[in-house]
């Protein structure tokens, strides 16, 4: 039970959303509160989980995760549904349990500084989190998928952690230094799309892959991935961060052997599982590099 309700999460997923947040709350680490980090984390995990869970039931009810029953682990969504473990209904609660305890933290938040724009700012957030798979929006089937998991792991989350500590937003500074993490994890995203290109065609899902086409995946893939190294360096030139970060380009050899996969092998699910995991590999060491080079 324990191991099924975790596959529902896709809590391993979970850095996803960790990494850029505390990135975000390290950026002016002489600021640094432990009790407004703890509560902006469990705000930004819980609303991630909530997320995922929501995306499970949407997609459950468009029957685009019906098309294929097979559960691979890191695109497909989790098939609980689809293997009768768990009921869409069980979903739906448990998503609304998890945004309201993210809420709940939040409100908290928002007393702690003294204003309104932590309940506004997640309000947003909740709504694109909600809509990103679910009617009416789906932005996720309206070739806004991207754009919205770029804009919620990306900037939502470095610059609300640097909020949280320093009072400023908006800010020119955290906005560009979330560009990577959003950059990485649309890359996740659109590793993914691949494989489920067909079933998402069939239940008329319209994202990047579907405007590329397979075929042509790995070029749109690379270009992420590459705009990923040219914001870094930019960072260092503009004095953001430190020399010491350069180092996550020897790490692009991971993005570099997954963009391959998805040339060569674009129909075998199987073969892109390790496309997945590269890209995901890719973002947790280099968000991980990120963070140490604030700390040094």
């Amino acid at each position: 039970m324990i191991k099924n309700y975790i596959r529902a999460l896709r809590l391993p997923f979970v850095t996803a959303s960790i990494l850029p947040f505390v990135f975000g709350s390290l950026i002016e680490k002489y600021y640094f509160t432990w009790g407004s980090f703890l509560l902006g984390l469990v705000a930004a995990v819980s609303t991630h989980l909530g997320a995922n869970l929501i995306n499970d039931y949407a997609d459950s009810k468009s029957g685009v995760d019906s098309k294929d029953k097979t559960f691979y682990g890191f695109f497909g969504g989790s098939k609980l549904i689809q293997e009768g473990v768990f009921s869409a209904k069980f979903y739906l609660m448990h998503s609304i349990i998890y945004f309201c305890l993210a809420l709940f933290c939040v409100i908290i938040l928002a007393f702690i500084l003294k204003s309104v724009l932590p309940i506004c700012c997640f309000l947003v957030i909740c709504f694109l989190g909600f809509t990103y798979s679910h009617k009416p929006f789906q932005f996720a089937y309206n070739y806004l998928g991207e754009i919205i998991i770029f804009l919620l792991f990306g900037p939502a989350l470095v610059m609300g952690g640097y909020y949280i500590q320093t009072g400023i937003f908006p800010d020119i500074k955290s906005f560009l230094l979330s560009v990577p993490f959003g950059l990485m994890i649309m890359a996740i995203l659109f590793a993914n799309e691949v494989p489920d290109y067909n079933e998402d065609c069939a239940a008329r899902k319209f994202n990047w892959v579907r405007m590329c086409g397979p075929k042509n995946a790995h070029w749109v893939y690379s270009t992420i991935t590459s705009l990923t190294i040219y914001f870094i360096i930019l960072n260092v030139f503009l004095g953001y961060l430190n020399f010491l970060v350069l180092a996550v380009i020897f790490l692009y050899f991971l993005p570099a052997k997954a963009a391959l996969i998805l040339k060569k092998e674009y129909a075998n699910k199987v073969a892109l599982v390790q496309s997945s995991k590269l890209t995901i590999a890719f973002q947790n060491v280099s968000g991980l590099i990120l963070i140490l080079s604030l700390l040094f």
